[in-house]
């Protein structure tokens, strides 16, 4: 057996349990969670929840911080959002069974818009790649890449300074999206849109979960700016 495939092995195993799976979707939101509050979602004692973490943080799945008493932690970074995000879409889709019309029309915000780590997903994250690709801004063909007119839109009608668009990471990822199907925008190029949206107020969080929804000026925003309706 060689080196590689015992350290996939070991990486799987790490999401195998249903515990540990639930805290990296819910981790998927982008934020930092205390030990407490995730072993609070999952439904197990917190000393469940410490030695689930400390396997997770140990496979470099998760990073934490301490502040105080509080242990914070949080994916480890956005390979890892990618990784759970594209293992999730290639499940078979199933539908749950509905528990009641709060869950109904959680679930149904959830698939219109959400975050995936730093970006964009759900309908609204599609419609986005899509409006970009249409546009020649994207070039889906063979991979996913943020054309030469793709930057230079970026940098001037979205308002993203290009500083921000300067990192070790790539600078646009096409990201399965897990109830649409299609392929989101990733990336830098993603994730600064995504904060450009929520700072104009454009897009805004639905409450403490990972679903967003797209306000009255955010409606004229993205049809001006994409043609998106």
């Amino acid at each position: 057996m060689t080196t590689d495939a015992a350290d996939l092995a070991r990486l799987a195993n790490l999401l195998a349990d249903e515990t540990r799976a639930a805290m990296c979707l819910a981790l998927l939101d982008g934020r930092a969670w205390t030990a407490g509050e995730l072993a609070a979602h999952t439904g197990v004692a917190k000393s469940t929840a410490s030695e689930h973490l400390d396997r997770l943080i140990g496979g470099g799945l998760l990073a934490e911080e301490r502040q105080g008493r509080h242990r914070y932690v949080r994916l480890a970074d956005a390979g890892v959002a990618h990784l759970v995000e594209d293992l999730s879409a290639h499940l078979e889709p199933r539908r749950a069974p509905v528990r009641g019309l709060r869950q109904a029309t959680a679930d149904a915000a959830m698939k219109r818009g959400r975050t995936c780590y730093d970006h964009l997903a759900g309908e609204l994250g599609v419609a986005v790649a899509d409006a970009m690709t249409a546009r020649g801004l994207i070039d889906q063909r063979g991979g996913f890449a943020l054309t030469e007119a793709g930057l230079a839109w970026l940098t001037g009608e979205a308002g993203i300074d290009a500083a921000a668009l300067q990192a070790r990471r790539p600078l646009a990822r096409g990201c399965l999206d897990w109830t649409e199907r299609r392929a989101h925008l990733a990336g830098l190029a993603g994730a600064r849109l995504c904060e450009r949206f929520m700072a104009q107020r454009w897009v805004v969080r639905i409450g403490s979960s990972r679903a967003v929804k797209v306000t009255p000026a955010g409606r004229d925003g993205l049809r001006a700016l994409l043609g998106i309706d």
